[in-house]
């Protein structure tokens, strides 16, 4: 049974957070979720790693990010993947102080990823072993087109521009679940590909229905306007992987393709008929790409990336 407690951040907010395997475990799997979503969308490869014959090797944590899930609501300036980087950092020194890990993140989680290295340079360069980024973006919306025309995407983005604006200021409240259930349609062509199961649809709805509608608003400026390339291009010589589906409507293959270009050495994968959900999509080619990033980071002499973590510093 995973064990379950509460991260405290500087502000006040509170994460829920997960832990599978022993905390003196040579590596430490960190796996971020999406906007909207919450650890939960994890649930096939926490299974996976902590079930493989050598689980003990792997310690696996998943948490909510603020405003998600069981996570407590925040200020609305917060609301910013800025932030989100600061947190995983806090969510480090205090989940994982010592010891390689390896960063797994899903849209917007690999966008805090990347907000993380590019905030705390030296914390994330003292800790960090291996990269494994799933259906994300290091260009906010540049290639987000919903699998639309230009034009009609243009219309989307501005409806959905004025809808976040009005939900980042209801505060904590949460979407009606009847309201949900009835925009169940529209979230299955949204976020799956060919293919969905029933209990992903539910699962994905359950999480943004404990979203908090200052999150689910309140996020979409930051990440419609971040731009990481040039912090990427810093990490090339990391073990990582990037997968995306041919369908993903969020991220679409693009997307993907830039982060493999500024991080020549990573595995690019690109799943056909999957769209933004993969690791619910395409669980074992998810957990193969994590398990192969895990495989080189254990290979690894650990000295290179174990010992105290350097203080946590916030650039521009």
């Amino acid at each position: 049974m995973p064990e379950r407690f509460e991260v405290g951040l500087p502000d006040g907010v509170r994460l829920n957070v997960e832990a599978t395997g022993p905390a003196d475990a040579p590596v430490t799997a960190i796996l971020l979720h999406g906007w909207t979503l919450d650890g939960r969308a994890w649930h096939r490869q926490v299974d996976a790693l902590t079930t493989a014959p050598d689980g003990g090797a792997v310690r696996v944590v998943t948490y909510d990010a603020r405003g998600h899930g069981r996570s407590s609501c925040m200020a609305l300036p917060t609301a910013t993947l800025a932030q989100l980087g600061d947190d995983l950092a806090t969510v480090i020194d205090t989940v994982a102080p010592t010891g390689p890990l390896v960063l797994v993140g899903h849209s917007m989680g690999g966008m805090t990823i990347m907000e993380y290295a590019h905030r705390h340079p030296a914390h994330f360069a003292a800790r960090t072993a291996g990269l494994v980024f799933v259906s994300t973006t290091a260009e906010g919306h540049t290639h987000t087109v919903y699998g639309l025309s230009p034009r009609i995407a243009r219309l989307i983005r501005l409806a959905e521009t004025t809808g976040a604006g009005v939900l980042a200021r209801c505060g904590s409240w949460r979407a009606p679940r009847a309201l949900l259930k009835a925009l169940q349609p529209s979230l299955r062509w949204m976020l799956f590909g060919d293919r969905c199961e029933p209990a992903d649809i539910r699962l994905v709805t359950s999480a943004v229905a404990r979203a908090s509608l200052r999150s689910i608003g309140g996020f979409r400026a930051s990440i419609g306007t971040q731009h990481r390339l040039d912090t990427l291009a810093a990490l090339a010589h990391l073990p990582a992987a990037a997968l995306v589906g041919d369908r993903d409507r969020l991220t679409p293959p693009p997307c993907a393709e830039s982060i493999a270009a500024a991080l020549p050495a990573t595995e690019l994968t690109v799943c056909p008929g999957a769209g933004h959900m993969l690791m619910l999509e395409r669980p074992d080619v998810v957990n193969a790409a994590l398990t192969g990033v895990l495989s080189r980071v254990l290979a690894e002499p650990q000295p290179r990336i174990c010992g105290t973590p350097a203080p946590a510093e916030t650039g521009a």
